[in-house]
């Protein structure tokens, strides 16, 4: 079967077991129609780049599923018939990664981007020298 994986979310006066709650159903909704959920964090309330439906902030999850294309179409038209879901997106990938999402990772743990000591010589520029005091 596709795997998939899912970002959903939902409103922000929700508490966070109702969150969660919603992450059971929709996992159950997969279930029922031949899929499973393989595994779901729950990311917690975030500030929204842009107000979605008069809300700054928002509960965020992410899913990974395991299920056929039409089980994932039923679960998709009843995350936007839910009242409480504002967002989802889905995207078919060739295999989960293993361990939390970058999201859960800490961000010692994800150490991509270089510190400012790692900065290559600036080449041909010359030293400005001592800095002076303007005005």
């Amino acid at each position: 079967m596709p795997l998939y994986e899912h970002v959903m979310i939902a409103r922000q006066d929700l508490s966070s077991a109702q969150a969660e709650g919603l992450i059971e159903h929709f996992g159950t909704v997969l279930a029922d129609n031949g899929g499973k959920l393989v595994e779901s964090e729950y990311w917690g309330v975030k500030t929204m780049a842009y107000k979605i439906n008069k809300n700054r902030k928002g509960h965020y999850a992410f899913l990974k599923t395991d299920a056929p294309a039409a089980a994932v179409q039923e679960m998709e038209r009843l995350m936007r018939l839910h009242d409480d879901v504002m967002r989802i997106l889905t995207i078919k990938v060739d295999a989960h990664e293993d361990g939390p999402s970058v999201q859960m990772q800490k961000r010692e743990e994800r150490g991509d981007r270089p510190d400012r000591g790692d900065r290559p010589d600036r080449g041909d520029r010359p030293d400005r020298g001592e800095r002076r005091e303007r005005y």
